[in-house]
């Protein structure tokens, strides 16, 4: 529904915008470029959704072997203490931690398909542990924020695009999304704890969190030691090896439970393909509405005053070309997709702009539609405080993608 009122509100306010250009200023233009706009991105959004189906199908199928292979369940059992601390009020041994884990797993590897289905799965089952059935328990909220915050390896669909846009180096965004994930989960887990006065001193949720973060910690100061050309390339070689690292750990664990790689491979990659034929009306829909927002000149009134504020305070103003993607993430993935891609073609994609929002657009999930299909999936009406702890973590990401792009681009 809120993207809907988006959709139609950039229509409408860029159609007043052009009527007031036309009407006070006498830009007989205004009009032919919004239209000749609605072409050109709707043109934009069909090649773009093409030329994902190679990357696609590329690592839908990659992430098919992982699964065959078990590396849902290795994470899975991972995770299981850090879990069962995060959840004191769910019974041990519950059903409903087996779904769990295996939907926050497929979500880290970016096999949405995968993750959905288990995640509806493991909402149901938390609630019939749910006294009150109509509003959300401590375990039910805790377990939307964790979705919410995205904590993501594998940024698969913005690596992707990147690649369709001929990026020099498609995945030198991956260990910025993974830092920026990485924060913005430690701050929703930090949230929910707080309102629901999980003990996160105990030796275990300490063991788990101290460690990631002092990893994390470690990593940055040390990438700050270095110069902007150095933390390139070790950012570049880092993604890349890691990358490779995880493809042959994949291969070696299905060859190890005597899967047929080739195979599994092939099916997954199916998925890829259906997946970005799939997405071709949505990514033509956002990218047409914004096209039409930012040619009536709406969107430059606005990032030039957020703009003109950060030069007023004295702070680095190129942040400001990825706040759209920003804005809309919260609301809506395919909208803050569009908006991505709107400042890779306005800026380059291997902008600062176009790389900040790749970052952001990798940094958390859609906050607003995970609320509406998990909860609504179990007749949840009252969310309590799952959406101001969910748009914390937002908030989180966000930041931290801002300040990773510096890091690593700036």
């Amino acid at each position: 529904m809120a993207l809907n009122y988006l959709w139609v509100a950039f229509f409408l306010i860029a159609f007043v915008v052009g009527l007031v250009r036309l009407i006070f200023f006498g830009d007989m233009e205004v009009f032919p470029e919004m239209m000749n706009a609605t072409f050109d991105s709707a043109k934009t959004g069909f090649e773009i959704s093409l030329g994902l189906t190679g990357a696609l199908t590329l690592w839908m199928g990659l992430m098919r072997i992982g699964e065959k292979g078990g590396m849902i369940n290795v994470m899975s059992r991972l995770i299981g203490p850090f879990f069962s601390r995060l959840f004191p009020e769910l019974p041990k041994n519950h059903p409903a931690y087996g779904s769990m884990m295996m939907n926050i797993a497929a979500n880290m590897l970016g096999l949405d398909n995968a993750a959905t289905p288990v995640g509806l799965k493991a909402m149901q089952e938390l609630q019939s542990t749910n006294k009150s059935k109509d509003t959300a328990s401590n375990a039910q909220i805790m377990f939307l924020v964790l979705n919410t915050s995205g904590l993501t390896i594998i940024p698969i669909s913005v690596m992707a695009i990147r690649a369709t846009e001929g990026a020099s180096n498609p995945s030198d965004i991956f260990l910025p999304i993974l830092l920026a994930t990485f924060f913005s989960t430690i701050v929703g887990i930090i949230a929910v704890s707080i309102v629901q006065r999980i003990n996160l001193l105990d030796k275990v949720i300490l063991a788990y969190l101290g460690g990631f973060t002092a990893l994390i910690g470690g990593f940055i100061y040390y990438l700050n030691t270095l110069s902007k050309e150095e933390v390139n390339t070790v950012s570049l070689l880092g993604a890349n090896l890691l990358l490779f690292l995880v493809i042959v750990t994949f291969i070696l664990m299905a060859l190890r439970k005597k899967v047929n790689v080739y195979d599994a491979f092939i099916d997954g990659a199916k998925d890829g393909f259906k997946i970005a034929v799939k997405i071709i009306p949505f990514l033509v829909a956002i990218l047409v509405a914004v096209a039409v927002f930012r040619t009536s000149g709406t969107m430059d009134f606005l990032l030039d005053g957020f703009r003109l504020a950060a030069d007023l305070i004295g702070v680095d103003a190129r942040f400001v070309d990825a706040l759209p993607t920003a804005f809309m993430k919260p609301l809506s993935g395919g909208a803050a997709r569009g908006m991505m891609v709107e400042a890779i073609h306005t800026h380059g994609v291997d902008s600062f702009a176009g790389r900040m929002a790749s970052t952001i657009q990798g940094s958390t999930d859609t906050t607003f539609y995970v609320l509406a299909v998990y909860f609504g999936s179990v007749g949840i009406k009252k969310t309590r405080h799952a959406l101001s702890c969910g748009l914390i973590a937002d908030f989180a990401g966000i930041v931290a993608s801002i300040l990773l792009a510096y890091l690593f681009f700036g």
